[in-house]
């Protein structure tokens, strides 16, 4: 997902919950530090965006393992891949 994409994404996650969400705050903290990732230029990423991002993609291929042919009906699955900045659905 594009930082826009995930943004929009966590903005609209968080307008389904029951709390007043401020927009910068948005979605589970490790779905905000992608983000937050995904906006800085390759020079400014540190070793701690370079574990969150290992930490991602260990998160995807274990939720992927199963599904190696992901479908639109496990909503579920998806949005919390989403949460996180990877649309299983979405061409690599």
């Amino acid at each position: 997902m594009t930082s826009r994409e995930l943004q929009e994404w966590l903005s609209v996650q968080a307008a389904g919950q029951e709390s007043e969400v401020v927009p910068d705050q948005a979605g589970a903290p490790l779905g905000r530090h992608v983000l937050e990732i995904l906006g800085k230029r390759r020079t400014d990423l540190t070793e701690d965006d370079a574990q969150v991002m290992r930490r991602v993609c260990e998160i995807v291929e274990s939720q992927r393992a199963d599904r190696r042919d992901p479908q639109a009906g496990g909503s579920d699955w998806r949005h919390g891949l989403m949460n996180i900045g990877h649309d299983p659905l979405k061409p690599a």
